[in-house]
């Protein structure tokens, strides 16, 4: 009997950037579009595109913080490149992947160990994601109602660091579980209680009070930056850009960008800012070419960073893909 043929992974995410693609170009005048670009602030954007690089040694730091100073910062600065340059062009997000295997080799940091700081680094984002949407809502007209999403995000959030930060607590039970359960399969027992072992010392960093305020201190003022940054950016192409609308369009950009899509959240993050910015402006226009500046912002920063990071260590997009793959596979096999 013949097996039914199974959809590819990457297929959803692929049709809904096409879909949203689609939709951009039909609603979008291309011709006031390139206007908007030609009559854009050239200064605030170089300021902003200068940020992007602030930006990016900021996060290096959270996540330096997050794997308790072990890496150098160099190390940590090239190789947090590397990974959104791989999210911008490999699939189902491996970047965070290949960051993570990257830096496990350049530290010797076991890389169950790492996974974890990752893990933490985006439930946290996610929770900064809510709150700044929260705050914006109530000044985008129609919005009533809508802060209950919020208010869900969040919950959902605070639910995730609460049971994570349980996990680290009594990371000894836990495992104490797990043998327990998976006595009847040696092979698994052994993989997984390495693995396991390893997870709870990252997760760890949950029950030191003094690294977690440190974390959250860099994180916020990661934070801060990437909102200065666009900003800069929105104003650059409506200079009576209120402040507010900062917040409303990096949360959108934020959740469209955790949407399954192509590589880089192609179709997904650009519909999203540009649907809120139409929504605050009525330009859908212009807010495309703010979306497309935002592409642009993304990639910079990723290309550069990552691109010298790769070079550096001899690498490329195709052997780490292909060295993800090959780790991926013995994983398989070991369970």
């Amino acid at each position: 009997m013949k097996s039914k043929p199974r959809i590819p992974r990457w297929l959803p995410g692929a049709f809904i950037s096409l879909v949203l693609i689609g939709a951009i170009l039909y609603f979008v005048d291309l011709g006031e579009m390139v206007n908007a670009v030609r009559g854009a602030n050239y200064g605030l954007l170089a300021i902003s595109f200068a940020l992007s690089f602030v930006w990016m040694a900021l996060r290096a730091k959270v996540w330096k913080t997050l794997l308790r100073d072990r890496p150098s910062f160099m190390d940590a600065f090239f190789t947090e490149g590397e990974g959104y340059l791989l999210n911008a062009f490999l699939p189902f997000r491996l970047g965070e992947l290949g960051r993570a295997f990257l830096i496990s080799r350049k530290a010797k940091i076991p890389f169950p160990e790492v996974l974890p700081t990752i893990v933490i680094e985006r439930v946290v984002d996610l929770g900064i994601t809510a709150a700044i949407l929260l705050a914006s809502l109530p000044f985008v007209v129609g919005a009533e109602g809508s802060g209950q999403i919020g208010y869900i995000v969040g919950g959902i959030v605070l639910f995730g660091l609460v049971m994570m930060y349980v996990l680290a607590r009594n990371n000894k039970w836990a495992l104490d579980l797990f043998h327990k359960l998976s006595g009847r399969w040696p092979s698994l027992q052994k993989f997984g209680g390495g693995f396991l072992e390893s997870f709870f010392a990252g997760l760890g960093v949950l029950t030191d009070g003094w690294l977690f305020l440190r974390f959250l201190f860099w994180m916020l003022l990661n934070w801060g930056v990437a909102v200065a940054a666009y900003y800069l950016m929105i104003r650059a192409y409506f200079p009576d850009t209120q402040f507010i609308w900062t917040f409303f369009a990096l949360g959108a950009v934020a959740f469209g960008g955790a949407i399954p899509a192509l590589p880089g959240g192609v179709g997904t993050a650009d519909g999203a800012i540009t649907a809120a910015l139409t929504l605050l402006t009525g330009d859908e226009s212009t807010a495309f070419a703010v979306a497309l500046t935002v592409r642009i912002y993304n990639y910079l920063n990723s290309g550069v960073i990552g691109g010298i990071g790769l070079a550096r260590e001899g690498e490329t997009l195709g052997s780490v893909y292909r060295e993800l793959m090959a780790l991926q596979t013995r994983e398989d096999k070991d369970e």
